[in-house]
């Protein structure tokens, strides 16, 4: 039988429609929980002190995935922006936590303007009928991962309280007076299972002179992850989140780890107890769900920001925790030797240049690039006109990470678990290249996931699409990501195909 070429492709979209239709309906309510910093081996770590109904029942009930890259620099906003919109930083703009602004003459931190890519959350308002809550620890955090003036927004204020901005949160102040945080000054951490007597891993000391001091304590402690998802609970019961018929999508953004990460590194006591106390807290978080809203009736995703460096040993400090100014100072000595104009700025990871005037701006970036490689702390650098001093998946790293402007006009890479120096004498730094900063967990669970470990690298933008498709909305205008077909019940298109290459 004579099949014209039209035809033939009518009758293959055709099917593949209705493979995707096969797919279960979606249920009325999407739960999005983003692990600010969390390593993929703090599941290995705490595995087997873990609780059946915490992480235990969302990897072996769900689809999960232990190798999750962010293959670009991995600064909290930069990956936020990422996981929202599954693209890049070259594509939606947030190219770190801070950026150095040519007019104004200062670092920014990034907000929601700034975004240059639509967000999962901005296509469920524009196919409307839906609801959008983000509860974070910040405010500029919820409303750049929401993307959209039609998200509800939960935050923690500066004295711990909460705030909001939905237009019926009048019970957010009547909550803040029930659970005051007031309760916490000098309240011991203690580890998980230990006695009310046994010596606590920190006290969350209080001093009337300096509070603000308390409440950073408080920030990075299982206290405030705590109140997090009582916060959230608080919301689904008030709204009737998943109960009515709108498609509810809510955002949780747990920040603790990241504040905790930045004083002690991955690797401490304290951020093993942190994922111990996470565990218990999912699991309340989930029977709550079940309760109110039904067991099988929602759509749970857990996905890593980013991870996180060791902290440098006492002996290695010196020199592994890079001083900033003084690096910056030994690249202008050699620029000045060449007569290659000078630095206006550095910001990590960003060199700004003062080129005007030379007729060959990408000469002084190479000679500032070469004159950041004879430090002992830099391993690589990349320039605004695309030259990288190391030719392999590290090169499409950088150019995944970086957005004219704002990146400067070098970008660096220090050597692997080097940190900024922020002068604490102790702590570290986000936002490197490097597998421990990129290398995350991910798990869907829910009615439309099929239980199933699955052991091949995927990337952060592919959360975005895979969620866009579990939701039956469009995918984010700039989207680079694939749909994790492989973790669809009922879909077996992608084990047909097998995965793609990691690499773009």
């Amino acid at each position: 039988m004579d099949i014209s070429r039209r035809a033939f492709g009518a009758s293959l979209l055709g099917g593949m429609a209705f493979r995707a239709l096969a797919l279960p309906p979606r249920p009325q309510l999407s739960v999005l929980i983003v692990l600010q910093q969390f390593c993929s081996n703090y599941l290995d770590i705490g595995w087997g002190d873990f609780g059946t109904g915490g992480f235990r029942r969302l990897i072996e009930q769900g689809t999960f995935f232990p190798d999750c890259r962010h293959l670009a620099s991995s600064f909290t906003a930069s990956s936020l922006a990422t996981l929202a919109t599954g693209a890049w930083p070259a594509q939606h703009g947030i190219v770190a936590d801070t950026w150095y602004d040519r007019a104004s003459g200062r670092p920014v931190r990034p907000s929601e303007e700034d975004l240059r890519a639509t967000t999962l959350a901005a296509q469920f308002t524009e196919a409307g009928g839906s609801r959008l809550f983000a509860v974070s620890l910040d405010r500029a955090e919820a409303a750049l991962f929401a993307g959209t003036p039609a998200a509800w927004l939960y935050w923690m204020d500066d004295e711990g309280g909460f705030a909001a901005n939905a237009p019926n949160a009048a019970w957010v102040s009547e909550y803040n007076r029930t659970k005051p945080v007031e309760s916490l000054h000098n309240a011991p951490w203690l580890a998980l299972g230990a006695p009310a007597d046994a010596p606590p891993l920190r006290t969350l000391t209080y001093e009337e002179a300096r509070p603000h001091e308390f409440v950073q304590l408080y920030k990075a402690s299982p206290f405030a992850q705590a109140a997090q998802f009582a916060i959230t609970q608080e919301l689904i019961a008030r709204e009737r989140i998943g109960q009515t018929n709108t498609f509810d999508f809510v955002m949780l953004l747990l920040g603790s780890t990241a504040l905790l990460g930045y004083e002690t590194g991955s690797v401490s006591p304290l951020m093993q107890q942190m994922t111990l106390h996470l565990d218990r807290q999912l699991e309340a978080f989930l029977n709550q769900l079940d309760r109110t809203v039904g067991a099988g009736q929602y759509n749970l995703v857990i996905a890593g920001g980013h991870g996180a460096p060791p902290a440098p040993a006492a002996e290695s400090r010196p020199r592994m925790a890079v001083n900033g100014e003084l690096l910056a100072q030994a690249i202008q000595q050699r620029l000045e030797q060449g007569g290659n104009g000078h630095i206006a700025r550095y910001l990590y990871p960003f060199l700004y240049l003062d080129v005007e005037g030379y007729a060959a701006p990408e000469l002084t970036r190479r000679a500032a690039g070469r004159a950041a490689l004879e430090q002992p702390a830099v391993a690589a650098y990349y320039t605004a006109d695309g030259e990288c001093s190391i030719h392999d998946d590290w090169e499409n790293r950088f150019r995944n990470s970086f957005y004219p402007g704002r990146s400067g006009d070098v970008m660096l890479s220090y050597r692997p678990e080097y940190v900024e120096d922020y002068g604490a004498g102790r702590g570290v730094s986000y936002g490197s290249l490097y597998n421990y900063d990129i290398r995350v967990p991910l798990c869907f669970y829910g009615p439309q996931f099929r239980p199933r470990l699955v052991e091949h690298p995927v990337q952060a933008i592919d959360v975005a699409p895979t969620l866009a498709r579990a939701s039956g909305m469009p995918v984010p205008s700039s989207s680079l990501g694939r749909v994790l077909g492989e973790a669809f019940a009922g879909d077996d298109l992608a084990a047909e195909t097998g995965p793609p290459p990691v690499s773009r």
